[in-house]
C-alpha cells in the first residue's frame, strides 16, 4: 500500500465526519501539520495513530491500512444510512412546521370568527365594548390566540412531535 491510499482515507474520513484537520489533530494530540502532511502524502502516521484514527471513525485498520473492496463498500453503505436518516429528519421538520402553521392558521381563524360572532350579538357585543372599549378586545383575542397557538406547538414540540390519544 503507498502513502497516497492511506492519505486518501484519511481526507475522506475526516471529511465523511465533519471534522477539520485542527479537530482530528486534537482528538490524536499532534499537530494540524501533522495531519495536513499525512492527508498530503508527505507523511504517514504512526501506528499508534493509526489505530486511534481506526476507532475515531469506526473503521478497522485494515481498512486504514490495506485496500479492501468491501470495506469501501461498508463506508459507502454507511454514508448512505446517514444520507437517508438526515433526509428523513427533515421530512420530520418539515412535517412539524407544516402541523404547527394549520394549527396557527386554525386558531387564529377561530379566534377572527369568535370576534365577528360578539360583534353580531348585540347583547354581548354592548356588555363586551363597555369592559374592553376601542380596539382592546380584537387586540386581546389575537393574544389569546397567538399564546394558544404557541403553547399547542411548544407541547407538540416536548412530546417529540406526536400525537397523544
Amino acid at each position: 500500500m503507498t502513502n497516497v491510499d492511506l492519505s486518501e482515507k484519511i481526507v475522506k474520513l475526516r471529511k465523511n465526519n465533519n471534522l477539520t484537520q485542527e479537530q482530528l489533530a486534537e482528538q490524536l494530540n499532534v499537530s494540524r501539520q501533522s495531519v495536513s502532511k499525512w492527508e498530503s502524502g508527505q507523511a504517514a502516521p504512526d501506528i499508534d495513530k493509526i489505530v486511534a484514527m481506526g476507532e475515531i471513525f469506526h473503521v478497522t485498520t485494515d481498512y486504514l491500512l490495506k485496500p479492501s473492496e468491501l470495506d469501501e463498500l461498508a463506508m459507502k453503505t454507511e454514508m448512505l444510512e446517514k444520507r437517508q436518516r438526515e433526509i428523513l429528519e427533515n421530512e420530520e421538520k418539515r412535517k412539524e412546521k407544516q402541523y404547527c402553521i394549520c394549527v396557527c392558521a386554525s386558531i387564529y381563524i377561530i379566534a377572527f370568527a369568535v370576534f365577528m360572532l360578539i360583534r353580531q350579538v348585540s347583547w354581548i357585543n354592548d356588555v363586551l365594548w363597555n369592559i374592553f372599549p376601542g380596539a382592546t378586545l380584537p387586540i386581546i383575542l389575537l393574544l389569546i390566540a397567538t399564546a394558544a397557538a404557541i403553547l399547542v406547538c411548544v407541547r407538540r414540540k416536548q412530546r417529540g412531535g406526536r400525537l397523544e390519544s
